[in-house]
């Protein structure tokens, strides 16, 4: 039985903040945005959502964030994706939704496919994933979610088991099995040790931007430690190092749009071209400057690639495969790759606007500018 709660969702285990918030440089369009939360039951456990935007909107996107992280991960490229009605769920076991019985691929996928049934979404609902969520939604469209268009932000597009990540991978595969075996009080302050979160958030972030570094790491501090218990987030990273993108390609039938990152450390370029091949109907734009968190730094660009896209696919369902070809673009340019032919489209410097910033404007035209502005 479907049961779903408002804004009163009773008593929830929020990590008490050391300290108040660092206000975010979106904090205007944010502000601006509508969001309600609830909860639903999906097979037994509560999964906490939010829903951002008009609930009356003719567009809606459901977005799957990434490991370890919850809700919050999202919310600026929902408040960017402006006139959409954008369902963001925290992934069962964080955030504040009940963990699964096994956090492994097949239990993500049922749970996935559930919740969007719950929900009453069908396929003019558009799927997003962003990094561990990239793999996530591939995975559930690939058994049969049906879409009419997936959108994979930093997508996770190659085995991390294998080439050059691979040692870096085993070492953390010992850093969370540690959290999780040793006792309870030595294991979780493995894994919510604060100079760990700092050092992954540094090493993640590639914005120069004082007032993005000291937001994002906040971000990060706050939430990325909100996880239900050690067993699920030990089986949560094992699934996520476990599996990729590509994994699914061959199974993937419906138009996807990848949004990669010129000098994201977790998946390089050419591995995110490698991908885009592979699917049936695929267009690939590279954010310049920006690492894995495309979320935080340029959500105006992500956002306006999602929204183009969405018009496209509703105006030209159906394309067929075509051939993809180019090189990384430079600094300043977005490089959109897209079945058929290759083409760029011109951006201003990747780089997030610390007053209130718009969902950037793109046009079908591929000599267009597409710029982040300020309101």
């Amino acid at each position: 039985m479907l049961r779903v709660s408002g804004d009163s969702c009773g008593s929830l285990p929020r990590l008490t903040p050391m300290q108040p918030p660092v206000l975010s440089p979106y904090q205007s369009l944010m502000a601006a945005t509508p969001v309600v939360h609830r909860a639903v039951q999906v097979d037994g456990r509560t999964t906490h959502y939010w829903v951002y935007g008009p609930e009356d909107a003719d567009r809606t996107v459901l977005a799957v964030h990434g490991f370890r992280g919850d809700h919050h991960g999202l919310e600026t490229i929902a408040a960017h994706l402006e006139g959409v009605r954008v369902i963001v769920p925290d992934l069962p076991g964080f955030g504040v939704s009940d963990p699964l019985p096994v956090s492994d691929i097949d239990a993500y996928v049922t749970w996935l496919t559930g919740f969007h049934a719950a929900l009453g979404l069908g396929r003019d609902t558009v799927v997003l994933g962003h990094s561990f969520g990239s793999i996530l939604v591939s995975a559930t469209v690939a058994a049969g979610l049906d879409t009419r268009l997936l959108v994979l932000v930093n997508p996770i597009a190659a085995p991390a088991l294998q080439g050059p990540r691979a040692v870096g991978t085993a070492i953390a595969i010992g850093y969370y099995r540690a959290g999780a075996v040793l006792p309870k009080p030595i294991g979780l302050g493995i894994l919510r040790n604060g100079a760990i979160v700092r050092a992954m958030s540094i090493a993640m972030l590639k914005s120069h931007d004082p007032v993005v570094r000291r937001w994002v790491h906040d971000q990060h501090d706050r939430y990325f430690s909100a996880f239900a218990n050690r067993t699920s987030v030990l089986e949560a990273f094992r699934t996520s190092v476990t599996h990729d993108v590509s994994e699914y390609a061959d199974r993937i039938d419906v138009p996807v749009l990848l949004v990669a990152a010129e000098h994201d450390d977790i998946t390089a370029v050419p591995e995110q071209r490698a991908l885009a091949e592979r699917l049936r109907d695929a267009e690939l734009v590279v954010i310049p400057g920006v690492g894995h968190l495309v979320h935080y730094e340029t959500p105006a660009l992500a956002a306006a690639a999602v929204l183009r896209r969405m018009a496209d696919t509703a105006a030209r369902p159906g394309r067929g495969r075509g051939t993809r070809a180019g090189r990384p673009s430079g600094a300043g340019r977005a490089s959109r790759t897209t079945a058929g032919k290759a083409t760029e489209a011109k951006t201003a410097p990747a780089k997030s606007n610390t007053t209130k910033p718009n969902a950037a404007k793109a046009t079908e035209a591929t000599a267009s500018d597409t710029k982040e502005t300020d309101a």
